[in-house]
């Protein structure tokens, strides 16, 4: 399963990006799918992640209420808005979607997720 993210660039600080991702493979319905970030030098974070039932949303502390993940069954695609980007919100974002119902202990971890993809640059100038 390949997963395709875009959306990614430069923006200055306060402004909006959304980013998209979407499985080569079955519906996106069917995968747990979260968003994680790696800037310089630090390890991977989770940054926000999506149960399959779709009711069931989960946020890191540093992106809650400015970053909302959803997902269009009909563009078998998941999203994440980005709000009010900040400089520290700078760094490469992926997708990733694990073929299993993540319970919410798993859904944060990186180990959870079967399938990743290739990355987008987000960069945030102030």
């Amino acid at each position: 399963v390949q997963l395709q993210a875009s959306g990614g660039g430069l923006v200055q600080a306060g402004a909006s990006l959304r980013l998209s991702c979407s499985p080569s493979e079955r519906a996106v319905s069917s995968y747990a799918m979260g968003w994680f970030r790696q800037a310089p030098g630090k390890e991977r974070e989770f940054v926000a992640a999506i149960k399959r039932s779709a009711l069931d949303k989960y946020y890191a502390d540093s992106t809650k209420g400015r970053f909302t993940i959803s997902r269009d069954n009909a563009k078998n695609t998941v999203y994440l808005q980005m709000n009010n980007l900040k400089p520290e919100d700078t760094a490469v974002y992926y997708c990733a979607a694990s073929r299993l119902g993540l319970i919410t202990s798993q859904i944060r971890r990186a180990a959870s997720y079967d399938y990743w993809g290739q990355g987008t640059q987000v960069t945030v100038s102030s």
